[in-house]
């Protein structure tokens, strides 16, 4: 049976739409807040080896121009410790599904290839 873990925080619109979208179909959820649990150093380095690390940071978002970090350019290791005190610099939900698929940010059709995996067995 598949199960999607998503990592986001409570009160953005794109983790409750993700949550929505898997409980439509019930799907079983693991809904990891990031503001009360940061992800682990293994859980991020899944997504920055599949996406990049460039591709995880919401650019666009407050927490992003906020922080300063439109005028600085951090290396990578100082820019995954913001990470982790500050997670809403990522473009979240971060989704993994119990096939190993992945997804970052609302990506509707990323989640759509989730439910397909299981069975293209």
């Amino acid at each position: 049976m598949l199960t999607v873990q998503i990592f986001g925080v409570k009160n953005s619109p794109a983790t409750r739409a993700a949550e929505r979208f898997f409980k439509e179909r019930r799907i079983t959820i693991h809904l990891v807040d990031l503001k009360q649990k940061p992800m682990s150093p293994g859980e991020i380095k899944r997504f920055v080896d599949r996406f990049g690390l460039a591709n995880l940071i919401d650019r666009e978002g407050t927490a992003y121009v906020d922080a300063g970090l439109k005028y600085i350019r951090l290396p990578d290791p100082e820019l995954l410790q913001r990470i982790e005190r500050e997670p809403k610099l990522l473009r979240l939900p971060l989704v993994r599904s119990s096939t190993n698929r992945l997804s970052v940010g609302q990506d509707e059709e990323a989640w759509q290839d989730m439910l397909a995996a299981p069975l293209q067995k």
